[in-house]
């Protein structure tokens, strides 16, 4: 209960209400001290005023303070104050307290000079009033504040805790309610529900938390489909050179075929491409795990390029096809491992190769973008379908449905390349209009 959202709004809100009454209580109470103290000094103002009148009165009527102890005494016991009167000479004339009385002494606090307004320039005494000092003045503005506002304060704090609970209610369960259901779903699709959507029309943080779970169960359904179906494919293409052995050696078995040059060189075919299937899965999942090790260092990629065509060009020319690199005179040197590059030309030549017709024509071109050298395979071939462009470099597709192992490949190919170049930090994009070609182009880090 008490690590619940809600206990803790709860508490959030009462403690915000405390502390603001509390506040707001402890600022009314310094103002009520402060006017009560500006009163006070009023008091004694008017207080001093009206006991220096009485002593000019006095003074005048009887020419010296003969008989002013009586008025002082009763002035002190009325104001609560310690009241002492000094003639010209500093002699104690009068003393509220009878303690000082005939004495020469000058009190701590000062004196008002007793000047006549006859007589301006003269003075006939001092007057020492000892303020009211009161401990117990905080208290009283205290009780004061709190006599005069401390109940409405009380009434409205419990109002205020009251509000606090049903704003509370109310409040958590509008919010509590999408994070339950972003639970709910995280734990079903923990279990391996991959369908889990949630439903969230709030547009604030809860919303974009919503739309990222959203797209995360979407990215995961998606990698288990793909997962799946690479799987499927997989076993699928090693089912057929896996039959095709199979079904040689049990032809040489049971005496129905010889153990010649011809046989032997046909299961040498087959087991060369169940091992090329094999390394190409290796290497695909060794890029999608980022641990393929890439020795990049600075290289000239004319040579890489021209390299990568002429050992292409003789399965180019047996097909009657044309294959040729169309380069700028200077490239600048680029910073990339060899190996997969030219391998990554290897596999968009022998597909570009594949999928031309006799008499068809496959280049390859560069030129330098920016940081970036764009490296582009073009043909004229049969093109791709516009529905199958943004699959071709997923495992396993094939845009001719139809094809063979012989004649359409793995269909591993695209996908290798594409993790390479991404693992250079590059991008690799498809252009096609079916019936006139398609092209691949690849961009690569310009060396520093």
């Amino acid at each position: 209960m008490i690590h619940s959202v809600r206990f803790r709004l709860l508490m959030a809100f009462t403690l915000v209400i405390l502390v603001t009454v509390g506040t707001v209580f402890f600022f009314i109470n310094q103002a009520t001290q402060e006017e009560i103290r500006r009163f006070g000094e009023r008091i004694d103002e008017m207080r001093a005023a009206r006991m220096e009148a009485e002593l000019y009165s006095y003074y005048a009527r009887r020419g010296n303070w003969m008989g002013i102890q009586a008025f002082v005494e009763q002035w002190g016991n009325l104001y609560g104050q310690r009241i002492i009167l000094t003639d010209t000479n500093g002699m104690v004339v009068a003393d509220s307290g009878g303690q000082l009385l005939g004495a020469s002494v000058a009190p701590d606090v000062p004196g008002t000079p007793l000047r006549p307004p006859r007589w301006p320039t003269s003075s006939i005494g001092m007057l020492y009033v000892t303020p009211e000092t009161s401990p117990e003045l905080d208290f009283s503005s205290l009780q004061v504040t709190f006599n005069a506002i401390g109940l409405y304060f009380i009434w409205g704090s419990l109002v205020a805790v009251a509000i606090a609970l049903l704003m509370t209610f109310f409040l958590s369960r509008r919010i509590l309610a999408p994070v339950r259901s972003l639970t709910s779903a995280a734990r079903r699709l923990g279990h391996g529900d991959f369908s889990q959507r949630v439903q969230v029309k709030d547009r604030s943080e809860l919303g974009e938390l919503a739309d990222t779970f959203n797209s995360m169960a979407a990215d995961l359904q998606r990698t288990e489909q793909l997962r799946l179906n690479m799987v499927a494919d997989a076993a699928h293409e090693l089912r057929t050179p896996l039959s095709n052995v199979k079904g040689y050696l049990e032809a040489i078995r049971d005496g129905l075929k010889e153990p010649d040059a011809g046989t032997i060189q046909s299961l040498d075919e087959e087991v060369t491409l169940l091992s090329r299937l094999v390394d190409d899965l290796q290497e695909l999942s060794l890029a999608e795990a980022g641990e393929l090790t890439l020795r990049c260092r600075p290289e000239d990629i004319t040579g890489i390029i021209e390299r990568s065509v002429a050992a292409r060009h003789p399965r180019a020319t047996a097909k009657g096809i044309s294959l040729s690199a169309d380069l700028p005179d200077e490239l600048p040197r680029v910073n990339v491992d060899p190996d997969r590059i030219s391998q990554v030309l290897r596999n968009l030549l022998e597909n570009a190769v594949a999928h031309t017709a006799r008499g068809g024509a496959v280049s390859v071109s560069a030129e330098q973008q920016g940081d970036w050298v764009a490296v582009s395979v073009t043909d004229n071939g049969e093109g791709i379908p516009a529905e199958d462009l943004p699959n071709v470099f997923e495992r396993f597709y094939r845009v001719d449905k139809s094809r063979t192992r012989a004649t359409g490949g793995s269909g591993l190919g695209l996908t290798i390349a594409r993790r390479l170049v991404e693992v250079h930090g590059g991008r690799i994009e498809a252009f096609s209009e079916p019936g006139a070609g398609s092209r691949f182009t690849f961009t690569i880090p310009v060396a520093e």
